[in-house]
């Protein structure tokens, strides 16, 4: 038989044969590869478990390095995916409201995290690789928390506003007790939630769990541990540390039962619309007086719309910040550009401002500027801000300082209870698909006879 007709003749097996590999490689390849199976789908996204084993061994690694006793796997992994969920949520939201975070506000954000711990930029890149830290996940998580911070300033700290009557009530309330103010407390969280519009059942499962853990916390059970396990509070990774806080920055919940406690009390279950909270002092340490630095500031806003974009309205502010360095009024320019209309007629002047005045990203930029130094482009939810300190002056005045300082801290108050009820509403409200205890997906490589 002739090379030609013997290659005729099995043509057919050989043709199979290319068919049968063709078929079988990618099979082969995906066997050998561990494949990223979903644990929950969040509206239209997904949690990975690659995503959901790299955060659990991350915090696994923090408890260890804090001396904590690791709780089970199963009870540690459930905690870590409710908070990725919680996040997921609101990075959705964010980006639905068209939140960005351009680069250089990143930048910036890095660096203080760097400077804050004494380094520079390199040497922090550098820490973070010999911790075994993805810089690039790094930043995406500095970029994630960025964008919900403005959400919730958004959708939270953006409605809330503080009366002169509550806080006159607050003066009066506070002025008749003998309790020192200056005093700090610091104190560990636990939540049982309850969902939105729970049933009598659901209020009552939760009240008889709140009372069963607190009889478990005073027979010893360690409150860390137990926070780390089952409160729902968005504490709970941290073993339910609310940290150092004066008795004006306690959960307005608390506050008339902390100055009662002793250090190593337990009070609760204190009932709420979120579900029942239980409390327990850690330490009380004494404070400082202070006094208050007013400062005179001006501005010019910048506000994107339809027409200008984020970038469009930050590079108009870099244009007058030019002109301005070249010589022209700082007081024309906002009296000609400021979508502030109310400050704009003035030059931007918005007078003497008291700490706590303003929203938080502006008021953080005010404070590192020198007298005269105008500042780069600063964004809130209001838009893109030039600013300029003209003057700062220290206020003696006892009387506007505890005003002042009054209403910080029912604003903050309000903050913290109405972020807590707007976390469990946005939990409630979205898709949430746990897929955690399902089997994990095999490779499938088919069989020919």
């Amino acid at each position: 038989m002739s090379t030609t007709a013997l290659f005729l003749s099995n043509r057919s097996s050989i043709g199979r044969f290319i068919l049968l590999s063709l078929f079988l490689l990618p099979c082969i390849a995906i066997a050998d590869e561990p494949i990223d199976r979903i644990v929950a789908v969040v509206e239209d996204g997904v949690i990975l478990e690659s995503e959901l084993r790299q955060k659990v061994e991350s915090l696994k690694a923090g408890l260890r390095q804090s001396n904590m006793q690791l709780p089970p796997d199963e009870l540690l992994t459930r905690q870590v995916l409710e908070r990725l969920i919680i996040d997921k949520i609101q990075v959705q939201l964010a980006e639905k409201a068209g939140i960005r975070i351009d680069d250089e506000t990143l930048r910036q954000a890095v660096q203080q995290i760097a400077q804050r711990n004494n380094m520079s930029l390199e040497a922090f890149r550098r820490s973070l690789r010999e911790e075994g830290i993805d810089y690039a996940g790094f930043i995406e998580q500095i970029r994630n928390e960025i964008t919900v911070g403005r959400l919730r300033s958004s959708q939270v700290n953006g409605h809330i506003k503080v009366s002169d009557h509550e806080v006159q009530h607050y003066l009066e309330t506070h002025g008749k007790s003998d309790v020192n103010h200056d005093s700090e407390y610091l104190l560990g969280h636990i939540l049982i939630a309850t969902p939105q519009a729970a049933s009598p059942s659901e209020v009552q499962k939760a009240k008889e769990k709140a009372e069963k853990l607190i009889e478990e916390l005073n027979h010893g059970l360690d409150f860390k541990q137990a926070a780390l396990t089952t409160s729902d509070a968005a504490q709970a990774l941290s073993g339910g540390d609310l940290g150092w806080r004066k008795l004006s920055q306690v959960p307005s919940l608390f506050v008339d039962v902390v100055p009662t406690m002793a250090e190593g009390d337990i009070e609760g279950p204190i009932r709420s619309p979120s579900g029942f909270h239980i409390i327990k002092l850690l330490g009380i340490k004494g404070g400082e007086d202070e006094r208050m630095i007013k400062t005179h500031v001006r501005h010019i806003l910048i506000k994107p719309n339809e027409v200008l974009s984020d970038e469009d309205a930050k590079q108009k502010l870099l244009n007058l910040k030019e002109r301005i360095d070249g010589g022209e009024d700082f007081a024309a320019l906002a009296r000609g550009h400021s979508d502030d209309k109310g400050s704009a007629i003035k030059g931007g002047d918005l007078g003497f401002v008291q700490p706590g005045a303003l929203v938080p990203p502006f008021e953080e930029a005010m404070r590192r500027l020198e007298v005269n130094q105008i500042s780069d482009p600063v964004q809130t939810q209001f838009g893109w801000h030039l600013i300029q300190v003209l003057e700062r002056q220290e206020s003696s005045d006892t009387d506007e300082l505890l005003r002042n300082k009054a209403r910080d801290e029912i604003f903050k108050r309000k903050a913290e209870e109405e972020t807590e009820l707007w976390l469990r509403r946005i939990r409630d409200e979205a898709y949430v698909e746990i897929r955690l205890n399902e089997p994990e997906t095999t490779s499938f490589i088919p069989s020919f006879q």
